[in-house]
């Protein structure tokens, strides 16, 4: 059982779960955990009993596309584990179609808890962002509505990197993280329960665009020395939104003994990056295609007498 403990003159709180202590990590202790995925399909009866499911088959059975099962280490009385895909692909690197089943499930899990408290949606991905279980999975937790969030609120839109029929993608002056990146629909004043199937679409679209700059980015910006890690979560109230943080730093003393958060990057250069990475992967793109071409084109010669003389030993037919 968990236990809330509030500080009273600065009105925040602290959750103490230390059922959580006993959870497994695969990324710092490889050599001493079973290497069976309890995430992954097959292995269904190694997790707590499913309670939703996007696919076929019956629950806790293989057929699933997107499963949601209880925390086994809660934070809170209501905890669940949202599992992307059968797949160990970052959610990004799934099919867009794929991707969309996920934040529908999102919305259905949000909309099932919204009455009954504050519904935070959360993933931590990578080495660098906390995840204790390497198979991508978002995370839910809900809150009771007297404890105080220090969450922000919708930042002002500064800095657009991209905008679609529905989403903004900003940097907001306040970053508090290198090339943090928040989407917020254009309609405001709606929870993310609102969110209709057509404007996931939009939503899943911008997302993955951004999430494949970022990733391109990592290679030359992170601090870490670790592979691409980040951590995002919905904003559980009214004028929604997304924010992403890359993990491309480490925070220290200063940050913990002071509260503020030191930006190495400023939000205007982040935005301006994250514009131009896309160009610069399809002119990468471009160009390794081109370089294929020009090593096709020099071998030619010794690629048509190849197939000559498999042409003389019965090896090619037409």
């Amino acid at each position: 059982m968990s236990k809330y403990v509030p500080d009273i003159s600065s009105r925040r709180w602290v959750i103490i779960a230390d059922s959580r202590e006993n959870r497994p990590d695969e990324v710092n202790d490889q050599n001493d955990i079973d290497e069976t995925c309890p995430f992954c399909e097959g292995n269904e009866k190694m997790t707590p009993h499913e309670v939703y499911r996007v696919g076929k088959g019956v629950a806790d059975e293989p057929g699933w596309e997107v499963r949601v099962i209880p925390n086994k280490y809660p934070i809170t009385d209501f905890h669940e584990v949202i599992i992307h895909s059968p797949k160990e692909d970052d959610l990004h690197h799934l099919p867009k179609d794929h991707i969309v089943k996920v934040f529908q499930t999102f919305r259905q899990r949000f909309n099932e808890y919204k009455d009954k408290g504050q519904v935070i949606i959360f993933c931590n991905q990578g080495e660098h962002a906390g995840t204790s279980i390497e198979h991508p999975h978002s995370q839910l937790v809900l809150l009771p509505n007297q404890i105080n969030l220090s969450t922000l609120e919708q930042e002002p839109l500064d800095n657009i990197v991209e905008e679609n029929t529905f989403f903004n993608m900003y940097c907001p002056d306040f970053s508090q993280w290198p090339y943090e990146v928040w989407i917020a629909p254009k309609v405001e004043e709606t929870f993310f329960g609102d969110i209709t199937d057509v404007e996931i679409v939009d939503l899943v679209d911008i997302y993955v665009k951004l999430m494949s700059r970022l990733e391109v980015l990592h290679e030359t910006k992170s601090k870490t020395g670790r592979g691409f890690s980040y951590n995002f979560y919905i904003y559980p109230k009214k004028k929604w939104y997304i924010r992403i943080i890359p993990r491309f730093v480490y925070r220290a003393g200063f940050e913990l003994g002071t509260g503020l958060s030191v930006n190495v990057t400023d939000p205007m250069e982040a935005a301006a990056d994250l514009r131009t990475s896309d160009k610069d992967e399809v002119l990468q793109d471009i160009h390794s295609v081109k370089q294929a071409e020009a090593i096709i084109e020099e071998k030619q010669d010794e690629i048509d007498l190849l197939k000559g003389k498999l042409e003389e030993l019965g090896a090619i037919t037409h």
